[in-house]
């Protein structure tokens, strides 16, 4: 099991929670600040099945539409793929 955390903009977090729900992901959405960015931002926790992390990364990406050329320090989205030891659902 893995557990994929996405830091987006707001605007990018409607568009994209809503196809990963759509392709059957359960998704938690969960407001989240950024240092020094003036728009707010949204992180999306997906856990998944190892098999499924790939497909799930690709249509994220596939739905975060291409940006300006600028500093890679300063990306439209940052994703975190994290190993789940255990999980409950109550």
């Amino acid at each position: 099991m893995k557990m994929i955390l996405s830091i987006m903009p707001n605007h990018l977090s409607e568009i994209v929670s809503k196809i990963l729900l759509e392709n059957s992901y359960r998704v938690t959405k969960f407001a989240s600040t950024a240092s020094l960015l003036t728009e707010g931002t949204t992180t999306l926790m997906v856990g998944t099945d190892t098999d499924k992390v790939e497909s799930c990364l690709a249509l994220i990406r596939d739905h975060v539409p291409p940006g300006e050329p600028t500093d890679p320090a300063h990306a439209r989205v940052t994703i975190y793929v994290l190993k789940i030891k255990d999980f409950t659902r109550i």
